[in-house]
């Protein structure tokens, strides 16, 4: 699962605008709740991707067993 794919990379260049705006300035109100509402958007989807990774993940013990 490609994350960059999954999330827009229009969205991930704003965050990252966002980040380079604030180092310079304060945010104002709505640069900070766009922000917040991508931030939070981009973890949604990196959780959702990890949580299938996991999901498809088999351990094999040493005696051959396999766990899920």
């Amino acid at each position: 699962m490609d994350l960059v794919n999954e999330f827009d990379k229009n969205k991930l260049a704003r965050i990252n605008e966002l980040a380079k705006i604030a180092k310079k300035r304060e945010l104002t109100k709505e640069e900070t709740e766009e922000r917040a509402i991508l931030r939070k958007e981009f973890l949604e989807n990196f959780r959702a991707g990890f949580k299938q990774q996991l999901d498809n993940i088999t351990v094999v013990t040493p005696d051959s067993s396999e766990l899920q």
